[in-house]
């Protein structure tokens, strides 16, 4: 399998309005969301992207710094039908070196999303 697209398009400002249309066009969707965070986090529980089989996604669950991980493993899970539990976390001196300049933990909920 290639590697993703891995754009942003543009659509509703609502991902679940957008994830709804996808699978309306046949899309396979995922959608990450947010689930806890432990001390500084670049998006508040609850914030959610949602994305298709090729990458393309709206939305946004870290501002950039973990996105990557999380759209492959949305793709994964498109794939094989199992949501999943991702943690990130970095020390404070870590946190500069892999783009998470925040420091802290941020765990997200990836799943399939089916009709």
């Amino acid at each position: 399998m290639g590697e993703p697209e891995r754009q942003v398009v543009e659509s509703d400002p609502d991902p679940l309005v957008t994830a709804r249309r996808w699978r309306n066009d046949d899309r396979g969707v995922a959608i990450a969301t947010v689930i806890a965070t432990w001390g500084s986090s670049p998006r508040p529980v609850g914030s959610q992207l949602v994305l298709d089989e090729k990458g393309r996604f709206v939305g946004s669950v870290s501002g950039g710094c973990i996105e990557g991980a999380v759209i492959a493993e949305g793709i994964e899970a498109i794939g094989d039908g199992r949501s999943r539990v991702l943690e990130f976390g970095v020390s404070n001196e870590q946190a500069w070196e892999v783009g998470l300049t925040c420091g802290g933990r941020v765990q997200v909920y990836v799943e399939p999303v089916e009709d």
